[in-house]
């Protein structure tokens, strides 16, 4: 049903299918550099190849446009822009070293792969085999007609061929991955070997409870030295944010009650005091010029309307008003101003498309020649009603007039093209007529009509409860009494001064340049703070007043920390590792007085920690000990001799000691060739994600932006 479909799709759909298609991997690769070295139009690089401005704008776009569409803020989509180039660059080498080249040929045969097609079975016939050629035929008359289109669709093409690659490189990689004889016997009696221990564990919790420690920024960072890959980090800043958000105030609520009050039940001043919005006699006009909100002429179910409302909505009268009611920060006037049920429709119609119209492919004929032909057979129709399948075949259309030109049940907001719906609106069952759309000419016939639920059409009076000017110079001063606190003063002094005047106070620790927004905070200034932040001219400690374009509110921002490239700065990953730096340092602590005891049993130790002796039963493929996994003990426990005190384990959740009573084997049912094949499946299912992973964690990546955009300013385009 490929007319039909877009019948009902939204005019936006076209957009968002190419941004979806556009999300996993864009990029441009035939951009080149205007000149050698660094310059304004090189981004970075990955493993040498460039990644230019061209292409992260353009990326940025389609991000900017999907989360648009979906109702999500525009702002903040840089980094992830970046990261899906830098993962289509090394897709791109891998396919490449595997000897493989994106040939035009090598697209069109796999093309019927790709997630934007391989579902939908527009593009394939009744055979299935895919419609390639349909397509190709598709993409010149875009060419040829809409140079736009061919545009965009082009950027969709390098989506698409970045996605066929990466399917040939997993498809290819994947496959080596096996698991020999050996390996899958030595894991088959790991899973079948059990232990019987009794052990001793003191928590680390429990432990921490009764004896202080504390971690110092040495600790954190000879953690950090230990742990090199996984602290590998990128320039960020520390920030202290304190945000001042101009509220109304109690007398500004009253302002606001008091001018929509005026407006219900007294006067416009424009009247001269003689119409207000009980006794206006045009709605939508007092609405529009009075209301904040804008006036909105559909008819709505009671689920669309204020919840002040919903629940009186349908014992009320027309012309009955509700209100004043506050809504969030509005307060609000509602008037019924009509109401009528929701009819559904059972339609059919023949589509007579003319050459240039989205549903005109191979057609020859004009717009003119379209209509003729369209009111022709309107009128036979008409006048004879069963006559209407003898021009199904002329229809283009071909998936609904297979349904016998069918378009099924239909109310105002099925997603039809406003024409189409115009039609079935105003129209009674039975009747034909010749409506025009973007599509060409639709011959549509009523063949049923049955009423649906209640609609409702409210007319809103809205007035904004907003600060007044006396709130914001309240706000103005606070933020500036703040700032001159603070200044000079250590980031603890602005911590304890933000608490003492119970103001918001965040601690984005890690700020990236581009991520677009921090952390706790989330307004249209976050980009010119990350800004000012990673400007060379900042020191640690200097802060800085913003204003909130208009809000009124203001932020002060304190630059804590700088972070350049590197090992992670320790105190940055405080909240990150603390516990387990803190668990490393109780662990020494309990294993040394474990060994200063000179402990020869379970029960010296369970009555040093106040701890209790237990018992479990553990094996290597699963370690779990008493609910915690733990594969250090499973190890210490298939390690130590039967009836030896092994020595103290320092495990996730605690430090273990314990005692290994006898060995079994529980065989599992299964073959070594079925375990294999078991093993295999789950290496190769877990393996994309870490192998990108992998890839990128060793990529030679240079990253040019922070040093272009500090030459130029933020200036992405």
């Amino acid at each position: 049903m490929a007319i039909l479909g877009q019948i009902r799709s939204k005019p936006w759909l076209l957009m968002g299918v190419i941004a979806l298609a556009l999300l996993a991997f864009l990029v441009n690769p035939d951009s080149i550099d205007k000149v050698f070295g660094k310059n304004p139009d090189i981004l970075g690089k990955v493993n040498g190849e460039k990644i230019t401005r061209e292409e992260f704008n353009d990326q940025l776009f389609v991000l900017q446009q999907q989360a648009e569409q979906q109702g999500r803020p525009k702002n903040g989509l840089e980094e992830q822009a970046w990261q899906l180039l830098v993962q289509s660059k090394l897709i791109k080498q891998q396919f490449e070293k595997l000897g493989f080249e994106m040939t035009d040929d090598y697209f069109w045969n796999q093309i019927q792969y790709d997630q934007m097609f391989a579902q939908n079975q527009q593009f394939f016939d009744e055979k299935g085999n895919f419609k390639t050629k349909d397509l190709q035929k598709q993409v010149e008359t875009i060419q040829n007609t809409d140079p736009q289109g061919y545009a965009q669709w082009l950027k969709t093409r390098k989506s698409i061929e970045y996605r066929l690659m990466a399917r040939q490189v997993f498809t290819n990689v994947s496959a080596g991955i096996t698991t020999g004889k050996k390996e899958a016997e030595e894991l088959m009696k790991e899973r079948d070997q059990l232990a019987d221990i009794d052990f001793v564990k003191v928590d680390y919790a429990a432990y921490l409870q009764k004896t202080k420690i504390n971690v110092t920024t040495e600790d954190l960072a000879n953690y950090i030295k230990q742990h090199p890959v996984l602290f590998k980090a990128e320039p960020s800043r520390n920030l202290g944010v304190v945000f001042f958000p101009s509220k109304p105030s109690a007398a500004d609520d009253a302002a606001a009650l008091k001018e929509i009050t005026k407006l219900y039940s007294g006067g416009t001043d424009a009247s001269g005091g003689t119409e207000n919005f009980q006794n206006t006699k045009n709605d939508s006009m007092f609405v529009m010029a009075n209301s904040d909100s804008p006036f909105n002429p559909q008819y709505v179910k009671p689920t669309q309307l204020p919840a002040t409302i919903q629940g009186q909505i349908a014992t009320a009268a027309v012309g009955q008003t509700f209100g004043p009611y506050k809504e969030q920060n509005f307060y609000v006037v509602s008037k019924l101003v009509g109401k009528k049920t929701s009819d559904s429709t059972l339609s059919r119609h023949i589509l007579i498309a003319f050459k240039g119209s989205p549903a005109g492919e191979g057609v020859t004929r004009s717009k003119e020649q379209a209509k003729k032909l369209a009111d022709s057979i309107g009128a036979i129709v008409k006048a004879t009603p069963a006559k209407f399948t003898e021009f199904l075949k002329l229809s283009n259309d071909p998936s609904s007039a297979a349904q016998g030109g069918s378009l099924g049940w239909t109310t105002p907001e099925t997603p039809f093209v406003p024409e189409f719906l115009t039609y079935l609106a105003n129209n009674p069952k039975g009747a034909t007529g010749v409506v025009e759309t973007q599509f060409g000419y639709h011959i549509i016939n009523i063949e049923d009509k049955k009423s649906g639920s209640m609609g409702y059409k409210v007319a809103n009076l809205v007035k904004e409860i907003k600060p007044s000017d006396a709130t914001e110079a309240e706000t103005d001063k606070n933020s500036r009494k703040f700032i001159q606190q603070v200044q000079g003063k250590s980031f603890n002094d602005f911590v304890n001064i933000a608490k003492k005047g119970n103001f918001q106070f965040t601690n984005p620790k890690a700020a990236k340049r581009f991520e677009g927004q921090l952390q706790g905070l989330g307004t249209e200034k976050d980009g010119d703070i990350l800004t000012w932040a990673f400007d060379k001219k900042r020191s640690k400690g200097d802060t800085e007043l913003f204003n909130v374009d208009g809000t009124g509110d203001k932020i002060v921002v304190f630059l804590n920390g700088k972070q350049e490239a590197g090992l992670a700065d320790p105190e940055s990953v405080r909240d990150q590792i603390e516990v387990i730096v803190k668990n490393k340092l109780a662990a020494k602590q309990i294993s040394d007085k474990i060994a200063a005891a000179k402990a020869s049993g379970l029960d010296q130790i369970a009555t040093m920690f106040a701890a209790t002796k237990q018992s479990a039963q553990v094996n290597m493929l699963n370690p779990s000990v008493a609910g915690a996994m733990e594969p250090k003990v499973a190890g210490a426990a298939f390690g130590v001799a039967k009836g030896k005190l092994s020595k103290p384990v320092e495990g996730g959740t605690g430090v273990y000691v314990l005692i290994k009573k006898s060995e079994t084997v529980n065989k599992q049912p299964g073959d070594v060739k079925q375990f294999t094949e078991s093993i295999s499946q789950r290496n190769a299912g877990m393996f994309g994600q870490a192998w990108l992973k992998s890839l990128q964690d060793n990529a030679d990546i240079q990253d040019y932006r922070i040093e272009i955009w500090g030459k130029l300013g933020n200036q992405q385009q």
